[in-house]
Formats: structure tokens, C-alpha cells, sequence
């Protein structure tokens, strides 16, 4: 006790060192010192020892010397310590010693810091280089370490609240590192409480030394109780989570510990301090175990906001201003960029956690799978997952990516606002968002490319030029690569960037410009837009005049070839140039008091100049240059001097090529008398013109027969009329502001052609002077429909009217050329739209028997070399004498009814109508009966719609919607491309976006619903006046299928529109509620203010309304499919159900008769029937009930009738239709048997009995259906037969055997009841394979593999339910005959051995047979396998199974 109050003295002359000592470099400081450093002697135990241990204490901040290694050093201390004669009070008296010394700060201090090594006499052997400090040499003697330690503990308080030195040494830190990796700790436990003790009380900086040190300072066995005093710890601090944390991931932790740590995390995450957010994070990925890393990391992502972690951009610009005045901010607030670094380590740490665990990478992907709102999170973890090298989690990102997007879970907003908060995030990312753009973009699912083309603009927009430049290089890619889709959408991108940025699009135009070599695979659409964009590059504020050099040099090239294609290229390219260069605005600096320059309209007109004298020679490329040209001035805004110099030239040249003046004679030779047609100008005063039609046709053969001898000899060919009156009647409205008053003579003007009559005498006619008629035809509706395309948007009533005659004029004009057609085998018309994929046109191949019967929807029996799925009905040879009959009549009653061909091939060579022709649908509808009744008083009074006119434009409307609303996938281009173009007539309507599109139809509604209720009262009356018959002697055939005709087209209008996929995006839900606003508003007015679920409900009902008067089946079906398709637009589908299946089963059970009193037939019959009993069967409640109740009752009713009697249940089942209803019930059986849920260990009795009675149903139907082959054995029956019957068995053994394993110890009579009704079916499959074989047929054949593989996987199933049963002795296997469909075994495998088997089998017990002979159907295989060494015959005949 007494050494504690001793103070040593010093005795400074010991403490001199040898005047003969060399000097010596300091191995720490590197440098000689000038003299030796003053020695410190301590007097007493501690200072004795230490000097004889080798130590040498200094002053004056100089670091101890040691002269000896460090171990040396603590052997000589323990001896000393442990020999003494005052041991084990020595140990005492000498840590005494040392508080003593250490009680000066700076002595404290040189002892915490290394010592250096002393070496005398030039050996540098005897001490290492590096040695530890006095006091953690000392800790490493065991008898001394616990009281040193409580030295250095008690001490520390002491330097606590000082901060660093000038040398920027803290003490406490120094103090904690004395501890850290010692050899060995004599009491571990009371270390850890004292530590936390200290940790409790010391500051914020001096804890999170002291516990990050905790991992390195205590032994394995204290770390569990260590982790929950930190767990408790981070509950009540925030402030120590990231060195708690660290401390955590250091200790080795118990699984359930581990788990509570983490729990303990997770619920103070939302408090975390922003910094500490990436500790955190890693912490929980790295502490996830394989059983419970979906929970985690799902729990995770819910409480992970990052959104939170970015300040939003006005808030962003605000704290830039207040750090610009030197404006303090709190460190809760960071700035843009230190957030956006905190998000960047989150990432790091998912992405290193899921680099490493595959686990974790699959609970991600799980995780956003699950959810339907998604985070910014999300995104960035999937992109994280995509740059990961390993395939599975690159595809499984890209997958769930093109699934959220598809559903429209994950949108552009979602997109839009990652890339604005983690700009520098991303960046790192940029290679997998490029490769998602692209697989995005490639996709051939619709729904996903345009999130591809949204990655792509954000990537350019929000990284930097080296990221620009890839992004423009990989949209260039995919306008090279010819994928139609594809293609679109990058021209489209690349035009919205350069309409966005086009100061850093001016940077790349030498990438775009490489596309102009590729141009051999674009469409003239993406032509138009390539140019387009080029010229914008080269022509717009950011000029670039290398750009404008190479576009003149190829628009030149191309416009010299003689080869149609490129010259077509040329065309358009230039007057895409014009549209360019000669636009407002697009060179605003260069104007001169607001006058366009003169040089560049210069430029302008001798570009178009160019243009029309290398198409002059080509009347094809002349009226292409037409059309480029009109599309311009109606899709862009030119300068008003460009405008009007063309629209000059246009009324000038329109009227010397193509008007004349009528006089009292035509002069001329022309195949055909010349004769002013069609003119509507009752007062011959206004201007007596006509369009030189006849002449000019009949001088253009002249020309293509013989070359012009002069150079002033001009070709005007008809083949231009109908584009110049369009680029003539635009540049009218563009001058005039809509006005027409200029040109309205035209639409009054006669046309100078022939008499029609000509046309009944088609037939005694020349070659060429039918081909003449036809042309003539051609030429005159196409003018026809330019002028209703001029003229349709003209209000006064007059014009109105004029419009209408055209448009009766056309429907007149087309039934002659149908007829003309009919007689003119061969023909090729003129090409009508001139920037299709080629002018070569495909020539219609239209027969005039096989138009007739199309025509009439009437079914010619096949041949008997062919092989006709709905025409090789084996029925009884008495009936053909009478089809044969019946065929006759049919063909008189057509020649009387119909002469002429279907025009729906021809449709390329019309001109295409403007969507706002349809506007002409507003006019009511004119029938015979509404004549009738006002006796055509009013007629003049008010503009009406003809039942013909109404089916022409309801025919290009519904061809239109088709085609925007219903866009096909893009896919891979063939090897062999096609040559048929879809998009040929459509180019007008492509410069539409199909959301104009889908409003344009949905403002037309009323009138739709106006024209539909109007049809369906023509029907209502003539039932009426029929007394409910249809087919009445007051029924106008031609009205009738006019009318109906009008009612089907207007039904499958309403159903393309509201099947329009777009109404599923969020943008557009309030057009789809204004549609049905309007069906339901027809109902109950005040429609704006229901909800969708009341607008769904009330449109149904206004729809069901029209279901009493449908005329024929197909119509029928499309009121179906409507009806259908409303129900789904709704929250409730399964709510209209049961009134869907209600109304198909009123449908099926109806009589149809045509208007001539025949009952409907033929293939399209047969397709409407089709697809109605599918709708019937998808709705029903109960599908297998509904089946049987077809099969049962339904079929058997035709068994013993006659052909074309019906069954009374199903009127429309008849011998003719019972196919239809074969392949349907087989089909909608096997999809509903895959719809019962397997059987499950878990179930319960009641479950079990239910699954097996579904299945009993199945099986028995099945049953029923198989069994039908028996009496009608044609070829498609025994095909479809085997088709399904397959899918069916396969179904079977993977829902339904397993639900028999479970159930057949409880269920056991049930179980062998539904097996041998099974196994009755699949002895039927059997036979209709050996029937297969027989008949060699090849379409049957193909089918029995792949059933027999299936029979046979049958039989080992069953066996091993029995073997799982614990009744495998009650499995037998035996040879199955081979029969054909008769049941009449086949005389090719008949051998003693099977003739054996059948007495055996005779002699078999039945209760041997309940459980054996579901194991026969499939077992010949098994059977022959046994027999081959006995019956080599056998073998032979059987290798084909």
C-alpha cells in the first residue's frame, strides 16, 4: 500500500549516457539526432525491473527504447516478478510503480506509443524493426493484465472530453487499441462489463471507438452476451447504429440472436439518419439466411423510402442559393449530391450482398413480383440485378421488368422520376438500362416497346455525351435491323430528341446519317420520317451543311435511277427538303422584315423543279410526288410565299391536264362511244366543264404503244388525276382556311365516259376493250372518292346532298365493277396508292364460280380427291343425288341474285377515304320502308344515309379501326419477306396516333347507336309485318342483306373500339367512360355522373336490348362478342356471366333461316357456330353439365335423322354442323379439366368427395364423347378425337392421379368406379390408333405416338397407386388386341398366343377385373415386349407403334 503513495524521484545522473556512445540513426524518425535524449530513472520496483528487462523510459516526448525483442522482454518481467521473495505482493508494488510514473500525462503518453528499438555496436539482428508500446507489452504478461487493465479504465475518463493533440493523437482511442488482439484474456467477462460500463457514460465519439474495437478486444465466448447489450443499445441511441452495426457484423452471433438483431434494425430503420442508411442496409443483407431472406427482404423494401433521401428539385436549387450566401445548413439536410451518394452506397450494398448470395437476388426478384406499387427501389434493384454477371438473375430482371410493364404496374412517371433523383446513381448502371432499352424495344409485345423508348430519352437526356452517343448508335442499330415495329419506334425517338434537343442531336448527325445506306428495308413511312429527321439536322437552327451536301447528293441519286424503288425514295426525300427548308420559323435569324429569304426559295423551287421533271416521264412517280406533296402542305406549316408559288402551279396545271370545256360533240376515237356521265349542275350556265376522263385514258394506251417524236409532247395519264385534285384541293384549303368556293365546281362536274350498258355485254367484248371498261371504272370511283375526301366537311345543305349522290354513285359504280371483274379474268388495275412496299401488285386471284359461292356463304362440296375438314362427312350415298340437286338450284338462284366478285382484294388499287368522311355517318338512315311512309316528300329536305351507302362507309371504318386499333405484334422479319404490304391504303390513316383514332370513332357513337336501333327496328317491323316470320313475302332480299350486313358491320365497330388495348392506360380511362357513357346514356340519361361499374351495367342492358331481332348467326355472334367485351371493362365480369351464357344458348337454340327461306349453312356458318358455343361453354356456370347435356341429349337426337334434320334441344346440331360441336365440346372439355384443383395430401374428406365427383363428371363426359366415333368414324372426327383425347389423358394423370392416390383408402368403390369408365375410353383411344394404321392416313398417324406414349404412362400410373395403397398384387398386365373402330379385331396381329389370352381372360373373376382392367388399355406395348422371342410375326406388324 505504501508504493502507491511513493513518488519516484529522478536521478539525472544516471541518466547521462556514455560520452563515447555513437551516435546513431533513429530507425523511426530517419534522421541522426545531435545528441543523445535524456534517460528517466525510476526508482523503485517497476523502474529496476524495466531497466533489467531491457526498457529504457525517456522524457521530454521522446518515445522508450527497448533493446531487446518484445518477447525477451515480458520473460525477463514474469521471471523477475515470479522470483522474487516478495511474490505475489512484488505484482502489487510494481503496477504501483507504473500509476506512479504514468500519473504525468506525458509520460502516459510515451508509454501508450511504440517504443523504438536501441541498438548498440551496429547489430541490427537482436531487435525487430517494429515494437509495441510499454503498456501493451506489459498486458501480455498474464499476472499483471487485470490490474493494468483497470489502470488504463480508470485513466481514460481522465482524456475523455479532451479532443485530439497537435499531432492528432486521441488518448481514449490509444487506450482502446492497447487492448485490441491480445494473446490472451485472463477475465473476458469482467472485461465486457466494464466496458459497457464506460460505454455508458463516455461521450459519442470515445463510445463508437469503444465499440468498434469490442469485436477485436473480447474472446468468442462473450460475443453473444456483448450483441444483446448492443441490441439494447440501438434502441435507445441512434446516434451509435452505424459502429453498433459495425461491431455486429464482426461477432459471431446464434441464428435466433442474429435474428432479434436484425428485427431490432429493421424497426428503427425509418429513423436512421440518412448517412447511416448504407451501414444499415448491408448489415440486414449480410445477416439473411437462406430460410427467412424472402421475409427480410420484402419487410425491407417496404420500409426502404428512397424517395425520401432526395430533396425535390425546387428545394434542391434553394439550398444551392443559401450555400452560395454563405448560409449554414444543418447536417440533417444534405445537399443534392451527398443524398445522391447515400443512395449510390445503398445500391453498392445491395448489389455486393446479392453478387454473392443467390438467395437474396431471388428474394428481390420475389419481392417486386408480389407488389403492385412499386418504388424507385425497385427499379434500381432491378437494374442492379441486370448488371450482375450471373444469366439467371440478368434474365429473371429483364423478365419481371417486360411482366410489370406489360401489366402497367411499373409506368414512365416511375421511370421519369428515378432518372431525375438518381442521376448519378444510374450513371453507373447505364450499360444494363441500354441493354433493357434494347431487349425492350426488340420486344415483339406491344405493350412493353414504348418503356423502352422511355429509357432510351431519359439515358440521353440525363446523362453525359458519352452516354448520348451510345444511345443515339444503339437507336440506329434498331432502324437497321428492318423489324417493323422495331424501326417505328427508334425513328421515333430519334425525332422526339431532335425536337427536343437538337443543339446535342446536331453533335451526332453523322450517326443518323449512316442510316441513309440502309434505307433498302424501310417502309415509304419510316422513309418520311428518316428524311424528316435528317433534314431537321441539317436544315434546322443547328445547321449542318455537311449533312445538307450528303442529302442533295443521295435525293439527287435517287431521283436520276431508273429503277422505281429508289426513285420513290428520292421523292419523298425531297419533299420532306422542302417541307424543311420552306417551313415558318426555320430560319427565323436569317428573315429580313419578316420575309422569307430569297436564296432559300430559291432552293426550294428548284428543288421541286427537279423533283417534277424526273417524274414527268412516270406517271407512277409523278402522282407519288402528288401525294409526298399534298401530305405536306396538310401536315406542315409552310411559309406563305412557298405556298402559294405551288398552289399556283397545281390550279394552273390541274386545269390545262385534265378539265375541258363540254361541247355538243366529243371528237375522237375511243373504244367506246364518249358520253358525259354523273352531272350534278341542273343550271348548264356554271361553267360547262367536265373531266376529261374517256379521252385521256384511251391517249395514254396511244402513248405507252408509241414513244412521242417531240420534246414538247406531254404524257397526261389518268393515273394522276386523283392525286393532283388531292394536292390541288389542299392547297385550296390551306390558302383559303378551309374554303373550297374556288374549286366546288368539281364536285358537280360530269365525268366524259361511256354508257354503262356496255357492261352487260361484257362477255362479247375484246380482251383489251374489257381491261379498257375496267380501267375506265377504276379511274371514275377513285375521282368519285377524292371528291367526297375534298368535300365531306362542307356544311350547306347542297353540298351535303352532292356529297351523298357521289357516294351512291361510288356503291352504283362498284356493283358494275364487280360484274366487269367477273369477265375479266386476269386484269391487274391501276395502282391507286403509290407509296406502298412496291408498285408490283399482287393480281387478285378471284375465279368467277369460286367468287359466286364465297359470295353467297353457300358450301360447294369438295371432290372427292380432297381432303376438306368440313367437307369429308362420310354420310350415306342416298343423299348425294339430291345434294347434287340442290346444288343446281343454288347456282341458278345466285346467277339471278348476284352477278359479279367480292371487291375486298381489289381494295389497294381505291383511293383511301380521310377519316373525316366518316363524319357523313352523322346523316340518319334512309330505308324503303321510311320512302314508303313519308311517299318522298322529305326526302330532298333532309340529307339520308342509303342502306348501300351505309355499309360502304361502315366497311372502311371498320377496316380502319382494324388496323390502328387492333395493331399486330411486331415480329422478325422472314427470310422470305412477303410481298403483300397490310399497310397499303392506310398511309393517311398512319399519320394518326390511334388515340385521335379511338376519340374520332367515340364522338361518332351516337350516331353508331343512332344507325344500330334504326336497324333494329327495320328487322322489329318486317317481323311484324311477317307475323314473325323472316323469310315473308314482303322480304326485299337485296334490303334485307343490305340491312344486315349494315347491323353486323355496326356491331363489330362498337367491338373493335371498346376492345382498343389503350383504354388499359391510365391516361385514357376517362375516354373509355365517355363511350360507355354514351351506350348507357341511350338507356338512362345523366351517364356523366355514374361510375364505371354503373356505365358497364348500363350498357350491357342497352346492348341486350337488341338481341330479339338478329337476322342471321353472325350477327348474332358479334352481339355476343360485344356484349363480352363490355362485361370485362368493368371490376365485376363473372357478373354478367350467366346473361352472356343465357343469350348464346337462345342463339344455339335457334332455327336460322335466311331471307330466301333456306336455312343457314356453309363455312361461315360454321366458323359463327364455332365461336358462339365456345362463348357458351366459357360462360357457363357449369361447364361439364353443359357438356353433358350437349352429348347426352343433344347428339343423340341426330343419330337416326336424316342430313338436314336438326335436334330439337339445339336446333343448329344437325348432321352438317355435328363437327363443329365435336371439336368445341372436346376442347372446352379438356380446358375446363385442367382448371380442377389437384388433390392434395392435406384435403379433407368433403374436399376429396368433391374433386372426385368433378372429375366422375369429367370422366363421363369424356366417355359419352369418345364413344360418339363409334357411329360417326369420319376422318376430322377421328382426329379431333385424338387430339384431345390425348390432352385429356395428359390432364388426367397430372391433376387427377394424385387426387386417387389420396383418395382411394377412403373412396375405394368410387375410385374403381371412375377407372373403369376411364379405362372404357382409353380401350376406345386404342382402337382408333390400330384404325389409324389401317387406313395409312397421315393427318391420323401423327397423332397416335404421342397418345400411345400417354396410354402406356397411364398404365404405370395406376400401377403405382396401387403400390401406394399397399394393393400392388391386384395389378396384372396382359396383351390388349388390336381392333379397329368397329371392335373387330385386326386380322394382321391375330396369333394362337392371343386367342390363349382370350380364354384367360374369360375365365377371370370380376372381381379381378374391377381393379385389372383400367391396367389394359395401353399394355400391348408391355404385352408384345414379353412376346417377341415366341411370336416374331407379332413383332414385325407392330414396329410402326
Amino acid at each position: 500500500m505504501m508504493g502507491k503513495k511513493r513518488r519516484s524521484s529522478v536521478d539525472r545522473g544516471d541518466t547521462a549516457a556514455p560520452a563515447n556512445a555513437k551516435a546513431k540513426k533513429s530507425r523511426v524518425g530517419g534522421r541522426q539526432p545531435k545528441e543523445a535524449a535524456p534517460e528517466e530513472t525510476v526508482q523503485g520496483v517497476f523502474g529496476v525491473f524495466l531497466r533489467e528487462a531491457g526498457v529504457t523510459l525517456k522524457q521530454g516526448g521522446i518515445p522508450n527504447e527497448i533493446a531487446v525483442d518484445q518477447v525477451v522482454f515480458q520473460k525477463r518481467i514474469q521471471q523477475k516478478l515470479q522470483k522474487s521473495p516478495r511474490y505475489p505482493g512484488i505484482v502489487q508494488e510494481f503496477i504501483s510503480g507504473m500509476e506512479s510514473h504514468i500519473e504525468d500525462p506525458e509520460r502516459f503518453r510515451n508509454c501508450l506509443l511504440p517504443c523504438v528499438p536501441r541498438v548498440a555496436d551496429g547489430d541490427l539482428s537482436r531487435v525487430s524493426s517494429f515494437q509495441e508500446s510499454l503498456l501493451r507489452m506489459l498486458l501480455g504478461i498474464e499476472m499483471l493484465q487485470t490490474l493494468i487493465i483497470n489502470t488504463l479504465l480508470e485513466k481514460l475518463p481522465e482524456f475523455m472530453l479532451d479532443g485530439a493533440d497537435d499531432g492528432g493523437l486521441s488518448i481514449p482511442r490509444v487506450i482502446i487499441n492497447q487492448l485490441k488482439w491480445l494473446d490472451t484474456i485472463v477475465d473476458t467477462k469482467e472485461l465486457a462489463a466494464k466496458l459497457m460500463e464506460l460505454i455508458s457514460v463516455a461521450p459519442v465519439d470515445v463510445q463508437r471507438d469503444i465499440i468498434t474495437s469490442l469485436p477485436e478486444i473480447l474472446e468468442d465466448s462473450q460475443h453473444n452476451d456483448i450483441a444483446r447489450e448492443l441490441n439494447f443499445l440501438l434502441k435507445e441511441n441512434t446516434q451509435l447504429t452505424v459502429p453498433i452495426l459495425d461491431a455486429l457484423s464482426s461477432l459471431s452471433l446464434s441464428s435466433s440472436l442474429l435474428t432479434e438483431v436484425r428485427e431490432a434494425v429493421m424497426a428503427t430503420l425509418a429513423a436512421v439518419q440518412l448517412e447511416d442508411l448504407p451501414v444499415v442496409v448491408k448489415f440486414i443483407l449480410h445477416s439473411i439466411s437462406g430460410s427467412d431472406a424472402n421475409e427480410v427482404v420484402c419487410s425491407l423494401r417496404e420500409k426502404l423510402e428512397l424517395e425520401q433521401c432526395v430533396l425535390p428539385p425546387v428545394l434542391q436549387a434553394s439550398q444551392n442559393c443559401l450555400k452560395g450566401k454563405g448560409t449554414a445548413r444543418s447536417s440533417s439536410a444534405p445537399s443534392a449530391g451527398s443524398s445522391q451518394d447515400v443512395v449510390a452506397l445503398v445500391v453498392d450494398g445491395i448489389k455486393s450482398a446479392v453478387r454473392f448470395q443467390k438467395t437474396i437476388s431471388e428474394a428481390w426478384l420475389k419481392a417486386i413480383e408480389s407488389v403492385e406499387d412499386h418504388k424507385v427501389i425497385d427499379l434500381l434493384v432491378l437494374f442492379t440485378l441486370h448488371s450482375i454477371n450471373a444469366n439467371q438473375s440478368r434474365r429473371g430482371a429483364e423478365r419481371l421488368l417486360k411482366v410489370k410493364v406489360r401489366t402497367g404496374q411499373i409506368q414512365e412517371t416511375l421511370l421519369q422520376k428515378t432518372f431525375r433523383d438518381n442521376t448519378q446513381v444510374l450513371r453507373g448502371y447505364f450499360s444494363s438500362i441500354l441493354a433493357l432499352a434494347q431487349s425492350l424495344l426488340r420486344s415483339p409485345d406491344p405493350c412493353v416497346v414504348p418503356f423502352g423508348g422511355h429509357m432510351y430519352r431519359h439515358s440521353f437526356t440525363a446523362f453525359d455525351s458519352y452516354c448520348q452517343q451510345e444511345v443515339v448508335g444503339s437507336l440506329v442499330t434498331h432502324v437497321c435491323s428492318g423489324v417493323g415495329g422495331e424501326v417505328d419506334t427508334a425513328l421515333e425517338l430519334l425525332c422526339g430528341l431532335v425536337t427536343e434537343k437538337p443543339s446535342q442531336m446536331a453533335l451526332y448527325a453523322v450517326f443518323v446519317k449512316g442510316i441513309l445506306d440502309y434505307m433498302d428495308n424501310l417502309t415509304p413511312q419510316q422513309i418520311r420520317k428518316l428524311f424528316h429527321l435528317l433534314s431537321r439536322l441539317a436544315f434546322g437552327e443547328q445547321q449542318g451543311s455537311h449533312i445538307q451536301d450528303d442529302m442533295h447528293i443521295v435525293i439527287r441519286k435517287q431521283l436520276s435511277s431508273t429503277v422505281p424503288k429508289y426513285k420513290r425514295i428520292g421523292i419523298i426525300g425531297a419533299v420532306m427538303i422542302v417541307g424543311s427548308m420552306g417551313s415558318l420559323g426555320s430560319k427565323t435569324k436569317e428573315t429580313q422584315n419578316g420575309s422569307f429569304p430569297q436564296e432559300t426559295f430559291s432552293q426550294v423551287t428548284a428543288l421541286l423543279d427537279l423533283v417534277l421533271s424526273s417524274s414527268e416521264s412516270s406517271p407512277e412517280a409523278a402522282a407519288l410526288y402528288y401525294d409526298e406533296l399534298a401530305n405536306l402542305i396538310l401536315g406542315s406549316t409552310l411559309d406563305p410565299q412557298v405556298q402559294e408559288k405551288i398552289g399556283q402551279r397545281v390550279l394552273d396545271n390541274f386545269q390545262n391536264d385534265y378539265v375541258v370545256d363540254l361541247e355538243p360533240e366529243i371528237t375522237g376515237s375511243f373504244p367506246y362511244p364518249a358520253r358525259v356521265m354523273y352531272n350534278l349542275d341542273e343550271d348548264e350556265g356554271q361553267g360547262h366543264i367536265a373531266i376529261n376522263l374517256m379521252p385521256l385514258l384511251a391517249r395514254d394506251l396511244q402513248f405507252k404503244g408509241e414513244q412521242p417524236t417531240k420534246k414538247a409532247d406531254k404524257r397526261v395519264s389518268p393515273l394522276c388525276l386523283s392525286p393532283f385534285f388531292r394536292l390541288l384541293r389542299l392547297c385550296e384549303e390551306k390558302q383559303n382556311q378551309g374554303d373550297l368556293d374556288e374549286i366546288d365546281a368539281l364536285l358537280g362536274c360530269p365525268l366524259i365516259l361511256t354508257d354503262m350498258d356496255v357492261v352487260d355485254k361484257i362477255e362479247s367484248l375484246s380482251k383489251a376493250e374489257r381491261e379498257f371498261l375496267c380501267n375506265l371504272l377504276f379511274y371514275a370511283i377513285n375521282w368519285f372518292r377524292e371528291v367526297i375526301n375534298a368535300f365531306c366537311k362542307q356544311k350547306e345543305i347542297e353540298m351535303k346532298m352532292r356529297v351523298m349522290t357521289r357516294l351512291q354513285n361510288i356503291t352504283y359504280l362498284q356493283t358494275l365493277l364487280e360484274r366487269a371483274l367477273a369477265g375479266t379474268p386476269g386484269y391487274v388495275p391501276p395502282v391507286a396508292n403509290f407509296d406502298g412496299e412496291s408498285t408490283d401488285v399482287i393480281i387478285p386471284a378471284a375465279p368467277l364460280n369460286k367468287a359466286k359461292r364465297d359470295g353467297s356463304g353457300k358450301k360447294r362440296k369438295a371432290s372427292a380427291t380432297k381432303n376438306s375438314s368440313e367437307s369429308s362427312f362420310q354420310l350415306e350415298e342416298g343423299t348425294e343425288a339430291d345434294e347434287t340437286l340442290q346444288e343446281q338450284q343454288e347456282k341458278e338462284t345466285e346467277k339471278e341474285t348476284r352477278q359479279g366478285i367480292s371487291l375486298v382484294s381489289y381494295r389497294q388499287f381505291f383511293r383511301e377515304l380521310d377519316m373525316d368522311v366518316l363524319n357523313v355517318l352523322q346523316c340518319g338512315l334512309l330505308s324503303r320502308s321510311l320512302l314508303d311512309s313519308e311517299l318522298n316528300t322529305k326526302v330532298r329536305e333532309e340529307v339520308l344515309l342509303g342502306p348501300a351507302e351505309l355499309v360502304f362507309l361502315l366497311e372502311d371504318m371498320l377496316r380502319k379501326l382494324e388496323f390502328c386499333l387492333k395493331a399486330a405484334p411486331a415480329k422478325r422479319a422472314p427470310f422470305l419477306k412477303g410481298r403483300a404490304d397490310k399497310s397499303v391504303g392506310f398511309s393517311h390513316l398512319q399519320q394518326r396516333s390511334p388515340v385521335d383514332v379511338a376519340s374520332f370513332c367515340i364522338q361518332l357513337l351516337p350516331d353508331l347507336c343512332s344507325h344500330l336501333e334504326n336497324c333494329h327496328s327495320h328487322f322489329q317491323t318486317l317481323l311484324s309485318e311477317n307475323n314473325g316470320v323472316v323469310d315473308g313475302p314482303a322480304t326485299d332480299t337485296q334490303e334485307h342483306q343490305l340491312m344486315s350486313s349494315g347491323f353486323q358491320l355496326l356491331l363489330r365497330v362498337l367491338n373493335t373500339t371498346l376492345s382498343w388495348s389503350g383504354f388499359s392506360q391510365p391516361g385514357q380511362r376517362n375516354l373509355l367512360k365517355k363511350a360507355l357513357g354514351v351506350l348507357a346514356g341511350r338507356l338512362k340519361e345523366g351517364g356523366a355522373e355514374l361510375n364505371l361499374e354503373q356505365l358497364v351495367k348500363h350498357s350491357f342492358e342497352y346492348l341486350l336490348n337488341f338481341s330479339s331481332t338478329m337476322p342471321n348467326l353472325s350477327i348474332a355472334l358479334s352481339l355476343s362478342q360485344l356484349l363480352s367485351t363490355v362485361s370485362e371493362k368493368g371490376g365485376k365480369p363473372a357478373a354478367y356471366r350467366e346473361q352472356t351464357a343465357s343469350l348464346a344458348r337462345r342463339f344455339l337454340s335457334q332455327q336460322w333461316v335466311t331471307a330466301s327461306g333456306e336455312k343457314e349453312r356453309g363455312s361461315k356458318f360454321n366458323e359463327a357456330l364455332h365461336t358462339l358455343l365456345s362463348i357458351y361453354l366459357e360462360h357457363v356456370s357449369d361447364v361439364l353439365k353443359a357438356v353433358e347435356e350437349i352429348a347426352g341429349e343433344g347428339i343423340p337426337e341426330i343419330l337416326n335423322a336424316s342430313k338436314d334434320e336438326s335436334s330439337t334441344s339445339w336446333p343448329t346440331l344437325n348432321r352438317q354442323t355435328f363437327l363443329v360441336f365435336y371439336k368445341v365440346l372436346m376442347a372446352e372439355l379438356e380446358k375446363a379439366v385442367r382448371k380442377i384443383p389437384p388433390g392434395k395430401l392435406c384435403d379433407n374428406a368433403e374436399a376429396q368427395s368433391e374433386k372426385l365427383l368433378t372429375w366422375n363428371l369429367a370422366v363421363r363426359d369424356f366417355h359419352v364423347l369418345v364413344n360418339l366415333v363409334k357411329v360417326f368414324d369420319s376422318r376430322p372426327v377421328v382426329s379431333v378425337c385424338l387430339k384431345y383425347g390425348r390432352l385429356f389423358l395428359e390432364s388426367f394423370l397430372k391433376l387427377g392421379m394424385p387426387l386417387l392416390d389420396y383418395s382411394f383408402k377412403r373412396h375405394k368403390e368410387d375410385v374403381q368406379s371412375l377407372l373403369k369408365t376411364f379405362q372404357l375410353s382409353t380401350r376406345q383411344l386404342h382402337h382408333m390408333c390400330g384404325h389409324s394404321k389401317i387406313h395409312q392416313d397421315m393427318s391420323l398417324t401423327n397423332h397416335v405416338p404421342a397418345l400411345k406414349k400417354s396410354l402406356e404412362l397411364f398404365l404405370y400410373r395406376v400401377k403405382a397407386m396401387l403400390a401406394l395403397n399397399n394393393c400392388q398384387e391386384a395389378f396384372w398386365m396382359g396383351n390388349l388386341k388390336n381392333r379397329n373402330l368397329k371392335g373387330e379385331e385386326i386380322l394382321s396381329q391375330r396369333s394362337q398366343e392371343s386367342e390363349e389370352e382370350e380364354e384367360e381372360e374369360e375365365q377371370r373373376s370380376p372381381a379381378q377385373d374391377q381393379l385389372e382392367e383400367e391396367d389394359e388399355d395401353s399394355d400391348s406395348d408391355r404385352g408384345r415386349k414379353s412376346n417377341r422371342e415366341e411370336v416374331p410375326d407379332q413383332d414385325k406388324s407392330d414396329d410402326s407403334d
